[in-house]
Protein backbone atom coordinates (compact mmCIF):
# COMPACT_ATOMS: atom_id res chain seq x y z
CA UNK A 1 0.00 0.00 0.00
CA UNK A 2 1.28 3.48 -0.74
CA UNK A 3 2.55 5.87 2.13
CA UNK A 4 2.60 8.73 0.45
CA UNK A 5 -0.40 9.92 -1.22
CA UNK A 6 -2.99 8.19 -3.30
CA UNK A 7 -2.56 7.65 -7.30
CA UNK A 8 -3.91 10.18 -9.54
CA UNK A 9 -6.99 8.16 -11.66
CA UNK A 10 -5.86 8.22 -15.16
CA UNK A 11 -8.67 9.01 -17.59
CA UNK A 12 -8.07 7.38 -21.47
CA UNK A 13 -8.39 9.75 -24.01
CA UNK A 14 -12.12 8.97 -25.76
CA UNK A 15 -12.15 6.82 -28.77
CA UNK A 16 -12.90 8.20 -32.35
CA UNK A 17 -15.87 6.78 -33.61
CA UNK A 18 -18.30 7.28 -30.32
CA UNK A 19 -16.32 9.53 -28.56
CA UNK A 20 -17.02 7.62 -25.36
CA UNK A 21 -14.36 6.81 -22.56
CA UNK A 22 -15.96 3.61 -21.67
CA UNK A 23 -15.42 2.07 -24.99
CA UNK A 24 -11.81 3.10 -24.90
CA UNK A 25 -11.45 1.77 -21.87
CA UNK A 26 -13.18 -1.20 -23.46
CA UNK A 27 -10.81 -1.18 -26.14
CA UNK A 28 -7.58 -1.16 -24.35
CA UNK A 29 -8.68 -4.27 -22.08
CA UNK A 30 -9.74 -5.94 -25.15
CA UNK A 31 -5.92 -5.12 -26.67
CA UNK A 32 -2.86 -7.95 -26.58
CA UNK A 33 0.51 -7.14 -26.49
CA UNK A 34 -0.18 -3.53 -27.43
CA UNK A 35 -2.05 -3.89 -30.48
CA UNK A 36 -4.43 -1.10 -30.54
CA UNK A 37 -4.98 -0.75 -34.17
CA UNK A 38 -6.19 -4.99 -34.23
CA UNK A 39 -8.42 -4.33 -31.09
CA UNK A 40 -10.31 -1.16 -32.65
CA UNK A 41 -10.80 -3.03 -35.86
CA UNK A 42 -11.78 -6.06 -33.82
CA UNK A 43 -14.37 -3.36 -31.72
CA UNK A 44 -15.47 -1.55 -34.35
CA UNK A 45 -15.96 -4.62 -36.84
CA UNK A 46 -18.24 -6.06 -33.93
CA UNK A 47 -20.09 -3.29 -33.80
CA UNK A 48 -20.65 -3.33 -37.56
CA UNK A 49 -21.53 -6.43 -37.38
CA UNK A 50 -24.25 -5.85 -34.52
CA UNK A 51 -26.19 -3.42 -36.92
CA UNK A 52 -25.83 -5.78 -39.80
CA UNK A 53 -27.64 -8.79 -37.71
CA UNK A 54 -30.12 -6.75 -35.36
CA UNK A 55 -30.63 -3.59 -37.18
CA UNK A 56 -30.43 -1.93 -34.38
CA UNK A 57 -27.61 0.79 -33.32
CA UNK A 58 -24.74 -0.87 -32.37
CA UNK A 59 -23.79 1.48 -29.56
CA UNK A 60 -27.49 0.98 -28.42
CA UNK A 61 -26.76 -3.02 -28.22
CA UNK A 62 -23.68 -2.59 -26.78
CA UNK A 63 -25.20 -0.10 -23.47
CA UNK A 64 -28.15 -2.18 -23.64
CA UNK A 65 -25.52 -5.35 -23.02
CA UNK A 66 -23.46 -3.34 -20.65
CA UNK A 67 -26.35 -2.79 -18.43
CA UNK A 68 -27.92 -6.29 -18.33
CA UNK A 69 -24.20 -7.76 -17.24
CA UNK A 70 -23.53 -5.15 -14.64
CA UNK A 71 -23.55 -6.18 -11.54
CA UNK A 72 -24.90 -5.21 -8.42
CA UNK A 73 -23.92 -7.73 -5.09
CA UNK A 74 -21.12 -9.85 -5.39
CA UNK A 75 -19.40 -11.85 -2.02
CA UNK A 76 -16.42 -10.52 -0.72
CA UNK A 77 -14.59 -13.09 1.84
CA UNK A 78 -14.08 -12.02 5.55
CA UNK A 79 -12.07 -13.67 8.36
CA UNK A 80 -14.14 -13.99 11.65
CA UNK A 81 -12.90 -15.80 14.59
CA UNK A 82 -11.30 -18.48 12.21
CA UNK A 83 -13.38 -18.68 9.59
CA UNK A 84 -13.67 -17.63 6.62
CA UNK A 85 -17.47 -16.12 5.58
CA UNK A 86 -18.52 -15.56 2.44
CA UNK A 87 -19.93 -11.66 3.29
CA UNK A 88 -22.83 -10.12 0.03
CA UNK A 89 -21.68 -6.46 -0.56
CA UNK A 90 -22.47 -3.64 -3.04
CA UNK A 91 -20.12 -3.64 -5.64
CA UNK A 92 -18.26 -0.30 -6.39
CA UNK A 93 -19.07 1.99 -9.17
CA UNK A 94 -15.36 1.57 -10.44
CA UNK A 95 -15.43 -1.79 -9.73
CA UNK A 96 -18.77 -2.53 -11.59
CA UNK A 97 -17.19 -0.91 -14.40
CA UNK A 98 -14.30 -3.59 -14.32
CA UNK A 99 -16.28 -6.51 -13.98
CA UNK A 100 -18.69 -6.10 -16.92
CA UNK A 101 -15.46 -5.57 -19.48
CA UNK A 102 -13.87 -8.77 -17.91
CA UNK A 103 -16.70 -10.77 -18.16
CA UNK A 104 -18.24 -9.86 -21.89
CA UNK A 105 -14.91 -10.06 -22.92
CA UNK A 106 -13.77 -13.42 -21.15
CA UNK A 107 -17.25 -14.64 -22.63
CA UNK A 108 -16.23 -13.85 -25.83
CA UNK A 109 -13.01 -15.54 -26.06
CA UNK A 110 -14.39 -18.28 -24.98
CA UNK A 111 -17.48 -18.84 -27.81
CA UNK A 112 -16.39 -20.59 -31.12
CA UNK A 113 -17.16 -18.50 -33.72
CA UNK A 114 -14.47 -17.44 -36.00
CA UNK A 115 -13.10 -14.36 -36.01
CA UNK A 116 -12.97 -12.48 -32.64
CA UNK A 117 -15.16 -10.00 -33.86
CA UNK A 118 -17.80 -12.53 -34.52
CA UNK A 119 -17.62 -13.71 -31.15
CA UNK A 120 -17.43 -9.90 -29.77
CA UNK A 121 -20.73 -8.91 -31.89
CA UNK A 122 -22.30 -12.50 -30.58
CA UNK A 123 -21.64 -12.21 -26.91
CA UNK A 124 -23.34 -8.20 -27.30
CA UNK A 125 -26.48 -9.25 -28.77
CA UNK A 126 -26.78 -12.40 -26.40
CA UNK A 127 -26.35 -10.08 -23.47
CA UNK A 128 -28.50 -7.42 -24.73
CA UNK A 129 -31.03 -9.76 -24.94
CA UNK A 130 -30.25 -11.51 -21.48
CA UNK A 131 -28.60 -14.64 -22.53
CA UNK A 132 -25.02 -15.85 -22.53
CA UNK A 133 -22.03 -16.30 -20.80
CA UNK A 134 -21.26 -12.90 -19.62
CA UNK A 135 -25.22 -12.93 -18.05
CA UNK A 136 -24.88 -16.43 -16.59
CA UNK A 137 -21.90 -15.05 -14.42
CA UNK A 138 -23.74 -11.90 -13.26
CA UNK A 139 -27.06 -14.32 -12.20
CA UNK A 140 -24.44 -17.07 -10.40
CA UNK A 141 -23.16 -13.76 -8.54
CA UNK A 142 -26.44 -12.67 -7.55
CA UNK A 143 -27.42 -16.24 -6.59
CA UNK A 144 -24.20 -15.97 -4.24
CA UNK A 145 -25.07 -13.33 -2.81
CA UNK A 146 -28.10 -13.85 -2.05
CA UNK A 147 -27.30 -17.51 -0.40
CA UNK A 148 -24.33 -16.06 1.61
CA UNK A 149 -27.52 -13.46 3.24
CA UNK A 150 -27.40 -15.15 6.37
CA UNK A 151 -23.95 -13.52 7.26
CA UNK A 152 -24.32 -9.82 6.05
CA UNK A 153 -24.20 -9.00 9.62
CA UNK A 154 -20.50 -9.54 9.34
CA UNK A 155 -20.06 -6.12 6.97
CA UNK A 156 -17.60 -3.88 7.61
Amino acid sequence: MARRRKAPQRVPPPDVRYNSVFVSKFMNHLMWDGKRTAAQKVFYGAMDLIEQRTKEDGYAVFQKALANVRPVLEVRPRRVGGATYQIPMEVRPKRRESLVITWIISAARARSEYTTAEKLASELIDAANNQGAAVKKKEDTHKMAEANRAFAHYRW
